[in-house]
């Protein structure tokens, strides 16, 4: 194990919202280089725009044109896009997104490379990023093609301290998603979820709840027959699989009467339906963690706040519970890696025989 600090790359997002004055909030407290070493990858120039435009306090960065020139326990930033590159802020622009497309892309290399440990993705614009290069619905089936290796699926949970919210589809038009839901699908998502509570969160026997596709589950087929065909059949093989599953539950009055708190993770079968109570629950400390990957990336849960660039409102919570969720991940990960790692052959004598080694690795 690398005795550095674990290096948090930083990607810049839309350079016209809000992404600069949450990565400076979240960086003003220097206590934050004790966990970790920070790298924005982005533009200083820009950076310094912002922070001189809000009066925000001053920042030292070590300025670095690749990741060999990273320096640890101090701030770092990438400059990845030119020094000419204009910044209207608050306004949706083609040169914004190119510029987090740049970003993203440079990002995702060094953690490939090793050179980066986690992945921290500030917000994008999910239009103005589009391009022949980027041809994704967001960070998460972008990172599933660029991160994940053979058969991972990557899988959107937004959580906090108290509430861990998965999706069985993600950015999926509603009228789409009856059709894209199947028993396979959600068995698929369950046992996901449940690998990520154990490993990702240090759970040893998570608990999950499965929410309804229709309003009150369906009520026996009368408003849906997805609950019976798919779901429940899909909880089933889960269950045979002994994973701690249970539902489907309607959302409304799972959130309503507060049954969330009884579990470890919660599994919705769409965008909205996951994501509006948890943001309203969850306030300014939710984030959002992409699970099924062989490489940690955490964002803050809002969009890019065009309509508060600027005014210094901004809260930078989100951000920089991102940052230490993906720390906490990462060291989850290199904790059970090590606990379950078999550094030595386990092997026995037979009895009665003579010096007859059995490798019990073996298939």
């Amino acid at each position: 194990m690398s005795s550095r600090k674990i290096r948090v790359a930083i990607t810049h997002g839309d350079i016209n919202g809000i992404s600069y004055e949450v990565i400076l909030k979240a960086l003003e407290d220097n206590r934050m280089l004790e966990l970790c070493t920070p790298i924005v990858y982005g533009s200083a120039k820009i950076a310094a725009f912002y922070r001189k435009n809000l009066e925000m306090p001053q920042i030292t960065f070590n300025q670095a044109a690749t990741a060999e020139e990273i320096k640890d326990g101090v701030y770092n930033i990438i400059n990845v896009i030119g020094e000419d590159t204009k910044v209207e802020p608050g306004v949706s622009s083609e040169i914004a997104g190119r510029a987090a497309f740049t970003a993203l892309e440079r990002a995702v290399a060094d953690l490939r490379a090793g050179e980066v440990d986690v992945l921290v993705t500030a917000p994008i614009n999910k239009k103005n990023i589009q391009s022949e290069t980027f041809s994704f619905p967001g960070h998460t089936e972008y990172l599933e093609a660029s991160l994940g290796e053979e058969g991972d699926k990557a899988m959107m949970i937004l959580c906090n301290e108290n509430m861990r919210v998965a999706l069985t589809t993600i950015h999926k038009p509603l009228s789409q998603v009856p059709q894209s839901i199947s028993r396979e699908l959600v068995f698929e998502r369950i046992k996901t979820l449940n690998a990520s509570l154990r490993r990702d969160f240090g759970i040893s026997s998570p608990r999950i709840a499965v929410l309804s596709l229709n309003p009150h589950a369906g009520e026996d087929g009368l408003l849906g027959n997805e609950e019976r065909d798919i779901i429940i059949p899909a909880i089933q093989d889960a269950k045979d699989k002994k994973i701690l599953v249970f539902g489907p539950y309607a959302a409304d009055g799972f959130f309503g009467i507060g049954r969330f708190v009884k579990f470890d993770g919660i599994l919705a079968m769409y965008h909205d339906q996951g994501l509006a109570p948890f943001k309203a629950l969850a306030m300014d400390s939710g984030i959002n963690f992409t699970a099924g990957l062989p490489y940690v990336r955490t964002s803050p849960d809002h969009g890019t706040g065009y309509d508060i660039v600027g005014r210094g409102e901004a809260s930078a919570e989100s951000m920089r519970q991102a940052i230490y969720t993906a720390i906490d991940i990462y060291r989850n990960r290199q904790r059970e890696d090590a606990c379950t790692k078999r550094p030595l052959k386990r092997q026995y004598y037979e009895k009665g025989a003579d010096n007859v080694v059995l490798d019990l690795n073996a298939e």
